[in-house]
């Protein structure tokens, strides 16, 4: 499959990935814009060229037949965004009983344009003790860029701003939702 995938990325998509693709064993890794459909796709492609294991989260109702059996397969993990139950508290829990556990989540949490970041990916990362790391899928460019690790302070504000400039003049699939 890594074979594959990466004939696929670089050779039919040509697509090319900068940075550090080699990622800590415990990590959240907020990958936007996030505009279309396909950029799981993508994203699914893009690990298994860099041929690391990274799960992700999605609504529960994503994960019923007969698309549930696929979603597993490729690492999703069910959320009840109904739930009273803390997810923050959950997806930490995880980190600590896993020896590797890589989380991809997209910022924005929709397809839509928005101008303010849901925050649980950092949240997650300060419970967790986790480092941060961004990836683009930037489709004007046809590039992914891995950032370096980024540990959050105690000043939200700023780090979201800090994370958001990597992501400065990246162009989504729909470029008007970048």
């Amino acid at each position: 499959m890594h074979k594959l995938a990466k004939f696929i990325l670089f050779n039919i998509l040509k697509w090319k990935i900068l940075g550090n693709s080699k990622l800590p064993n415990k990590c959240i890794l907020i990958v936007a814009p996030h505009t279309h459909w396909q950029d799981f796709i993508y994203a699914i492609i893009i690990r298994k060229v860099i041929n690391q294991e990274i799960n992700y989260i999605g609504k529960k109702e994503l994960f019923k037949f007969p698309f549930g059996f696929f979603f597993k397969m490729t690492g999703g993990f069910p959320v009840n965004r109904d739930s009273n139950s803390n997810t923050v508290d959950i997806i930490a829990e995880i980190f600590k009983n896993n020896h590797e556990f890589r989380l991809g989540i997209s910022p924005e949490g929709t397809r839509k344009k928005v101008e303010k970041w849901k925050t649980g990916f950092y949240y997650i990362s300060k419970k967790a003790g986790v480092p941060i790391i961004c990836a683009t899928l930037n489709f004007k460019d046809k590039c992914t860029r891995i950032s370096e690790p980024y540990y959050p302070t105690d000043n939200t504000d700023e780090d979201i701003k800090s994370l958001k400039l990597f992501f400065k003049g990246i162009k989504g699939k729909v470029q008007r939702f970048s």
